[in-house]
């Protein structure tokens, strides 16, 4: 394939297309909310990922020039010529455009259940900073250059499009010489998974979750993410809203007493986390069996 993708993402020149395309109620699990290629200066350039709104999505960006700076949790990163960064909004990081600097990029910006998983599970595993091979940034430009046509408009095409950016990146990261590690790691989680899953009334806390594991909570967390794409606390949190959402339309009971079987002793705040998650109250969602949102807004529902 050689260059030639890359050439052509160059001849086209900058461009940003947002990409809200009409979705029916069984949502896409990966889905792209924007693409482009950029070269972007100086101070206007600065994005922080805890500044971003609730909806929780990921960015893909590819440097082909400049550098880019990324403060993630404790560390720093130079993003420089033939590196890429993923990152996953709502977190502690930051990344921008040092004064009298420019970043040259291309990027895919994703949201989704499996999205988020996969994209959780990659950084935890080799961090938001890599290298990736020639015919992986190849593949990905192409995807870039694909999305940011004005005349795909079928969700299925956008999602089969973000999805194989996806697994490019899961291919060169995580591919076989990871297999072994990762199987390993998920065996070690599958005990805690099944205890969480029966025990959703009761405290998780992730201490008590990391000694049922016999390991430090510093190295579980880690262990869990790698293993299962997001924190133990996150993945109780969407567990707990999945046995919520079983529970309203299924069957008569009370919000209060479900907020109790999901693990809220306080019926409000089920009731704030629960708005969160889905969109809508807990009232709503056993009226309807959806979710509604505004038009154009995307919102991560576990299922």
């Amino acid at each position: 394939m050689g260059n030639f993708v890359l050439q052509r993402l160059f001849d086209r020149g900058p461009f940003s297309r947002p990409i809200s395309l009409p979705q029916r109620r069984d949502r896409l699990h990966v889905m792209p909310t924007s693409t482009g290629y950029e070269i972007a200066t100086g101070r206007p350039y600065d994005w922080d990922g805890r500044a971003r709104g609730s909806m929780p999505f990921s960015v893909l960006q590819h440097c082909l020039a400049g550098e880019g700076q990324l403060s993630y949790e404790r560390h720093h990163y130079r993003i420089g010529p033939g590196e890429t960064m993923l990152v996953v909004i709502p977190h502690q990081h930051r990344y921008w455009v040092p004064d009298g600097g420019y970043w040259e990029f291309f990027w895919i910006a994703m949201t989704g259940q499996e999205a988020l998983r996969l994209h959780n599970a990659i950084i935890a595993a080799v961090g938001p900073v890599f290298s990736l091979k020639p015919e992986t940034i190849e593949r990905l430009a192409q995807c870039t250059l694909d999305l940011g046509d004005s005349s795909l408009e079928a969700p299925g095409m956008a999602s089969a499009c973000a999805y194989a950016a996806t697994m490019a990146l899961y291919d060169d990261l995580l591919g076989p010489h990871e297999a072994a590690r990762h199987d390993a790691n998920h065996r070690l989680t599958e005990r805690v998974v099944e205890h969480i899953r029966q025990n959703l009334e009761s405290d998780l806390d992730v201490q008590g979750l990391a000694d049922l594991a016999g390991l430090s909570r510093a190295h579980f967390t880690r262990v869990f993410a790698a293993s299962e794409g997001t924190s133990p606390a996150e993945f109780v949190l969407l567990e707990r809203m999945r046995r919520a959402a079983r529970l309203l339309t299924s069957g008569t009971l009370s919000v209060k007493v479900i907020a109790n079987r999901c693990g809220f002793e306080d019926p409000n705040y089920f009731a704030k986390v629960f708005r969160r998650t889905y969109g809508i109250s807990p009232s709503q969602f056993r009226s309807t069996g959806m979710y509604s949102a505004p038009r154009g807004t995307r919102i991560v529902v576990p299922r």
